[in-house]
């Protein structure tokens, strides 16, 4: 029997070349300002236009500030990015969520709120955290320039087909533990590397006990596993979160959608590639030290000492451990934090402001940390206001800015300065992601909450 990969990849093969890859037909791309220019530019040199226009949405979210949205851009590069986006959107016809507009937000948060990434499809973005909207029950994942020019010119794409793995997590997790920390654990256990050339679909109680905003959150670090996307089979949660929304289908098109979304499933006696099982009852929240995300542990943990680190990785480890000033077997509880961001497609979503509101309520944020709260779109900023979680962040001495990737990497004015420790809810903790020098610690929206109001690497589950 076939995994649900196998289906939905083989339903949009075209045609398979001798040896070669496949053309796969794509529902969905998304284009935003940074990697769209040159895709652009070059169908404007080759007279050509885009042959599926209503198939494509275009959105402004890496270069857009996060305040004063209503006035132009200062930086320039960011305002030229943002504005070559506007005028190709309206050159080729195309969809186009800009600045103020209330669909606005980050792509990979736009999408699934506004049901344009529905189960079955094959979605595109020139993005490596595309992956997210594998959340839906879709083969989703990120391309080049010129293959966004491909679906561009002719909604197709040539692309070899990964192998599949199944990563199950079993049981319940504890409390405080969210599935933030469910990723930073797999890529501590099987590395950032250990995905590499695979499809990841997730399974197991505590996938299927897991909201749409949790699967959003565990999809999107797929890539940071080395997987080349991952995804979570349909379900009634899936189908609760979908109906009603904008672009989802309705009435009778609702009921025969449904209907064959619920045959999206890989067979009791599917065959993948690869098969993990992990134990939900064993993840702790969770807390990076280095600079990859798989460099990950316990935030009541310590840092490994060297001889836990196999020979051929001791030097790296030791230049990670360097450029974050700590020491190998350091406890992180109680050391000094100076930013939290709280935000990008990772953790930008309700959910992610209603657990971080759940902690700073009745507290109020430490003196001298500087917090950067950043829903992931303007439906997101909606709901905090609606529901109330406006009235405890500000009570607590936080402010809640307008959307946009912000912090997440330094292509905007939300940069965290030189040597300066930054609790952050985003994706990558690389060197200078998120400024030149900047330190990263990432984490859940809990754990960052906790270091918001204490203004140290702080246990949440001491405070829930």
């Amino acid at each position: 029997m076939n995994t649900l990969f196998d289906k939905i990849w083989d339903a949009h093969v075209v045609q398979k070349l001798d040896g070669g890859p496949s053309q796969l037909y794509i529902d969905r791309l998304y284009c935003h300002e940074v990697t769209s220019p040159q895709a652009f530019a070059s169908m404007k040199e080759r007279g050509i236009g885009c042959f599926r226009p209503e198939k494509i949405i275009c959105m402004p979210d890496h270069n857009t500030p996060t305040h004063d949205q209503d006035k132009p851009i200062a930086d320039p590069v960011s305002k030229q990015q943002v504005d070559t986006l506007a005028a190709n959107a309206a050159a080729f016809g195309l969809t186009h969520f800009g600045m103020m507009d209330p669909r606005n937000g980050i792509i990979h948060v736009v999408g699934p709120e506004r049901g344009l990434s529905l189960p079955g499809m094959t979605i595109v973005c020139g993005d490596s955290h595309t992956s997210t909207h594998g959340a839906m029950g879709a083969v989703a994942f990120g391309i080049g320039t010129s293959e966004v020019e491909m679906v561009l010119a002719s909604q197709c794409i040539l692309q070899s087909k990964p192998k599949s793995m199944r990563i199950r997590v079993e049981g319940r997790l504890g409390k405080g533990v969210t599935p933030k920390d469910v990723a930073l654990y797999i890529m501590q256990q099987i590395s950032t590397g250990g995905a590499t050339g695979y499809f990841v679909e997730y399974g197991g109680q505590v996938v299927r006990d897991m909201s749409m905003e949790g699967r959003l959150t565990l999809c999107n670090l797929s890539i940071e596993m080395g997987a080349r996307g991952g995804f979570v089979a349909p379900d009634e949660v899936t189908f609760a979160y979908l109906k009603g929304r904008e672009y989802a289908p309705k009435g009778a098109a609702w009921d025969e959608a449904v209907a064959y979304w619920k045959t999206l499933r890989s067979g009791e006696d599917a065959v993948f590639d690869k098969e993990l099982v992990f134990d939900g009852a064993a993840i702790a929240p969770m807390i990076t030290y280095g600079t990859n995300p798989g460099m990950g542990m316990p935030v009541s943990g310590a840092v490994p000492t060297l001889d836990e680190i196999p020979q051929e990785g001791q030097a790296s480890f030791l230049k990670s451990l360097s450029y974050m000033g700590f020491q190998p077997g350091e406890r992180l509880l109680g050391h000094p934090v100076d930013y939290v961001f709280l935000g990008a497609c990772t953790n930008g979503r309700i959910e992610d402001f209603r657990a971080f509101a759940s902690i700073v309520k009745g507290r109020r944020k430490a003196p001298g940390i500087v917090a950067w709260l950043v829903p992931g779109s303007w439906e997101v900023r909606r709901q905090v206001e609606a529901e109330g979680l406006l009235d405890v962040l500000q009570a607590a001495g936080f402010e809640v800015r307008q959307p946009g990737c912000s912090a997440c990497l330094a292509m905007n004015d939300d940069k965290v300065p030189p040597g300066k420790y930054c609790v952050s809810t985003s994706n990558r903790n690389f060197e200078g992601r998120q400024g030149p020098l900047s330190r990263t610690l990432l984490a859940s929206p809990l754990v960052a909450a906790a270091a918001a109001v204490t203004g140290v690497i702080t246990d949440p589950r001491e405070m829930l």
